[in-house]
């Protein structure tokens, strides 16, 4: 089996990066890495509380995700598939919506420093919903943390995934929308993102519906 490189599936809170990470993992029989937002100890009071703990909450994001992003260097990324579902770059997004001026500008000093040393995703797949089918899987997947979410603090956070993923050009970039249907039920679909994955994409594709697809 053709391998599929190093892929990073984005998108916001509750669409499925996880799930589809998973799949893909076993598909091509390669390596997992999953973002561990449940080990953030800020996590819960941020949902409470976005202004009071946001800097909290971020910083200790983005030393997480660097330390996973240091494994790199052990990995052959040649022959094995490695799936994240996280690019590292989407640390910015939240920041950039979270934190006030002040905070803002010593995140970035922290952050640009540590982003010269990320290997790049050979892929990035970005999956989309709408705010009321997030809400939905939010709610049914009831993690302890995301009780009582904030619909005002997801659609802001789709809008800045919207604007990141306009501008994104530095690797392949495959767009999906998810709102109806789970790559972990609709065998098909998940076969045809496969096949796009192995043909090696160049550039920026959207796949707004897999209707009559094959």
């Amino acid at each position: 089996m053709a391998s599929a490189g190093y892929i990073a599936i984005e998108g916001p809170i509750g669409v499925g990066k996880t799930t589809l990470a998973e799949e893909l993992t076993a598909h091509f029989k390669g390596r997992l890495i999953l973002e561990l937002a449940e080990e953030n100890p800020f996590l819960t009071d941020f949902y409470k509380s976005r202004e009071r703990f946001a800097f909290h909450t971020q910083v200790f994001f983005l030393m997480s995700r660097y330390r996973q992003q240091e494994e790199f260097s052990t990995y052959d990324l040649f022959s094995e598939a490695v799936i994240s579902d996280y690019l590292f770059a989407k640390d910015r997004i939240f920041a950039s919506i979270n934190l006030s001026e002040q905070e803002l500008a010593l995140y970035d000093r922290v952050a640009t420093v540590l982003e010269q040393n990320i290997v790049w995703p050979d892929l990035v797949i970005y999956l989309t919903a709408s705010v009321d089918v997030l809400l939905e899987r939010i709610k049914r997947r009831n993690r302890s943390f995301e009780k009582g979410f904030d619909r005002e603090y997801l659609e802001m956070l789709c809008e800045a995934y919207s604007n990141f993923f306009f501008y994104y050009n530095r690797t392949p970039l495959l767009v999906i929308r998810t709102d109806d249907f789970d790559f972990r039920r609709d065998s098909d679909k998940f076969n045809y993102l496969v096949e796009k994955i192995i043909s090696k994409p160049t550039g920026t594709e959207y796949i707004s519906s897999f209707e009559n697809r094959w």
